[in-house]
């Protein structure tokens, strides 16, 4: 009879002891995981946006290969000829995590044009892209940069934010694949780079421009419709 509570507490201590066990193995990888996920965000010293032109084309697919391959996202301005041309690449687009927005219809000198003609420009683009499926843009880039009171007008009627860049990359002027991945280390935090869709150069650069960034803490971010600046992902 005395063996018989002296046996129960013992298997209760070997239970106990399991318990804690586990307990102790589920604690550390608890810990680990909530440690790791500022670890990530703390690699992201500052954000950076990769923008592509003239898109979508032939060259959108391997373009979207090389940035998902190497962990980058992009905003793509897209033509609105293009768009309603190659809806599914539109789609691919956004299927790949891009972000697309406005580049015009035709791409035009829009500051040449009469304010319906501006009106006309955006007006259409919005509409193919939306009807690609590429949502509805936040974001227009002139044609060749070129602006005025006018375009802003347009394109804040159709609630866009107007996005010029901080660093040409020259890829439309031929530069070389060193060349643009030298434009790509210019960058800093908050800053846009223009680069075209089209370019066989460019997208030779993407490893190298993505192995620059990682170097330097930047990551590749969306830009903000309220400040035209780079940010974090949302």
């Amino acid at each position: 009879m005395s063996r018989g509570p002296s046996r129960s507490f013992h298997l209760l201590g070997r239970r106990l002891a399991v318990v804690a066990t586990a307990v102790a193995s589920v604690v550390p990888l608890a810990l680990t995981g909530a440690a790791a996920a500022p670890a990530r965000a703390a690699a992201c010293n500052g954000y950076v946006g990769l923008t592509f032109d003239d898109g979508p084309s032939g060259s959108t697919s391997a373009l979207l290969n090389a940035l998902q391959r190497h962990g980058l996202r992009a905003t793509m301005f897209n033509q609105g000829q293009h768009a309603a041309a190659n809806p599914a690449q539109v789609r691919a687009q956004v299927a790949a995590g891009m972000w697309v927005a406005n580049h015009s219809y035709t791409h035009p000198h829009l500051t040449g044009l009469n304010q319906a003609q501006i009106d006309s420009e955006i007006a259409r683009t919005q509409r193919a892209i939306a009807d690609a499926g590429g949502g509805t843009p936040k974001l227009f880039r002139p044609p060749y940069g070129e602006t005025n009171p006018t375009v802003k007008l347009v394109a804040a009627r159709y609630g866009l934010t107007e996005i010029i860049w901080n660093v040409d990359s020259q890829d439309w002027n031929g530069a070389s694949t060193d060349a643009i991945v030298q434009a790509a280390a210019r960058l800093t935090n908050g800053q846009v780079i223009l680069m075209h869709d089209w370019s066989a150069n460019t997208l030779a650069a993407i490893p190298r421009i993505a192995q620059g960034l990682s170097g330097r803490g930047l990551c590749a971010g969306m830009i903000s419709p309220q400040t035209g600046r780079a940010v974090a992902p949302t």
